[in-house]
């Protein structure tokens, strides 16, 4: 790989509203392992650089002094997109997708379900007519008498997650293919009247102290974004509800240098708790489907209005119009739907990419339009509201930042070692995936290690 501006870094910092003459800040460097007919890696590339050269930008901005240069590494960018798979405690692998979670031949195709959740298991059974406990032998057999598209309509009915397997072309002509690829790939616009101060001055290197994120979001792509404002010296708070729990290796993952808290919005007392977070928050990133968190006054405007220049994040699978909008997806589906699969697959039986490159990378993007609106808001002190979907980063990769992957191993291939590191915590010896985003003078580790999911009390370190 060259020292030339990576492609696709351009046209992602235009979507930011960047100053294009800062992109001469960007370099990149180095050989990575996410080999794939796809471009995978430059994918990964630019999305790591977008973010680097936005939190460059917020430490130049808080910090003082020229934004510092941005060199991106491609085994540090592999190691980060292969970081779920990467991560270890006490040795121990991390649990692999659950045996419903898979390629399916239907009928007529292909199916993608996604079942790694009990909830989640329970409904495909349903849909399909399958007792409770029913393996995969059965939902193999199910799945086969029916048409794609019907076991897809089928299993979102009964509140589970399947996809019909199509090509690029029967996702441009699918209403929502074509309603995610029409929309922006970031949207950052001005949300509400000014109201925040401007923040005080904070470290270069850690351009993000002193702010307070709230982060609602789940398993890999909010994570990803929030865990970036971590490592930038965010205060961060993850929120979930008791009924959802998160699988720890994911959290240790991507819970580096947060704190995680559980509240039930649906009561009354856990609501004033997040009410007074709220009223001193900086930051909050929502991770839902559009519409799920609606009923709890989370809409950006209703956020705003409760506290004024507020920067709010949102993430969605399938983008935030279109008849799926309100749908829930995840990074298999999307590239089972999107034509992704086909076009990593074989003879028609449809493959994946080398790592789950929709959720990194809508992550890196996610927080890069973060740390842009934290850049604007310090010095018009009015908030924002960042959109970004998978569905949308996906039209990117099939169409957008470029083919010249270069040299690049297999993601089995791939010598993760100087890439990583291992840090003692009370629940063991933790090994994860050092940063990938970085800039002169940044942090090269997270202040503290993931710590056991939901097991912190909901309130700010200060």
């Amino acid at each position: 790989m060259s020292d030339d501006l990576p492609p696709g870094v351009a046209e992602g910092w235009a979507a930011l509203g960047g100053d294009p003459a800062l992109t001469e800040r960007v370099t990149a460097a180095g050989t990575g392992g996410l080999r794939s007919r796809l471009p995978a890696l430059p994918l990964a590339r630019a999305t790591v650089a977008l973010c680097s050269l936005a939190a460059a930008e917020l430490a130049a901005r808080r910090g003082g002094g020229p934004v510092p240069a941005v060199r991106v590494d491609d085994g540090a960018v592999t190691a980060a997109f292969l970081g779920d798979r990467l991560v270890r405690l006490d040795g121990a692998p991390p649990t692999a997708f659950a045996p419903l979670s898979r390629f399916w031949p239907a009928a007529d195709g292909w199916v993608r379900t996604h079942a790694n959740y009990p909830h989640h298991r329970r409904r495909l059974r349903q849909a399909l007519g399958l007792p409770d406990g029913a393996g995969a032998a059965s939902v193999a057999g199910a799945v086969a008498e029916r048409p794609a598209t019907g076991v897809e309509e089928a299993v979102y009915a009964a509140g589970g997650l399947a996809v019909a397997v199509r090509s690029a072309r029967e996702w441009a002509a699918h209403p929502q293919g074509a309603a995610a690829a029409a929309e922006p790939l970031l949207l950052c616009g001005a949300l509400g009247a000014a109201g925040a101060p401007p923040a005080a001055e904070a470290p270069r290197a850690l351009p993000c102290a002193g702010l307070r994120v709230l982060d609602l979001t789940r398993v890999l792509a909010g994570p990803v974004a929030t865990r970036t404002l971590a490592l930038l010296g965010a205060d961060v708070l993850r929120v979930d509800s008791p009924g959802l729990p998160e699988a720890q290796d994911l959290h240790d993952d991507t819970g580096l240098g947060k704190r995680s808290a559980l509240l039930d919005l649906g009561r009354r007392a856990d609501r004033a708790v997040f009410e007074e977070l709220l009223s001193s928050a900086d930051v909050v990133v929502t991770g839902y489907r559009p519409g799920a968190l609606d009923r709890f006054g989370l809409l950006p405007g209703d956020l705003a209005a409760r506290r004024p220049g507020l920067v709010v994040g949102r993430l969605s699978a399938w983008g935030r119009s279109g008849p799926w909008s309100g749908r829930r997806g995840f990074d298999s589906l999307v590239q089972a739907a999107s034509g992704i699969a086909l076009r990593e697959g074989d003879g028609g039986v449809p493959g994946a990419l080398p790592a789950q490159a929709l959720d990194h990378g809508t992550g890196y993007l996610l927080a890069a339009g973060l740390l842009r609106a934290l850049t604007l808001r310090h010095s018009s002190g009015t908030g924002r509201v960042v959109d970004v979907s998978l569905a949308r980063t996906a039209a990117w990769l099939l169409h957008g930042p470029g083919t010249a992957a270069g040299p690049s191993a297999a993601a089995e291939d791939f010598d993760a070692e100087p890439w990583t590191t291992e840090v003692d915590t009370p629940r063991g010896r933790l090994r994860h995936a050092l940063p990938a985003v970085a800039f002169d003078g940044s942090p090269s580790d997270w202040a503290a290690p993931s710590g056991r999911w939901g097991a912190d009390a909901p309130g700010w370190r200060l």
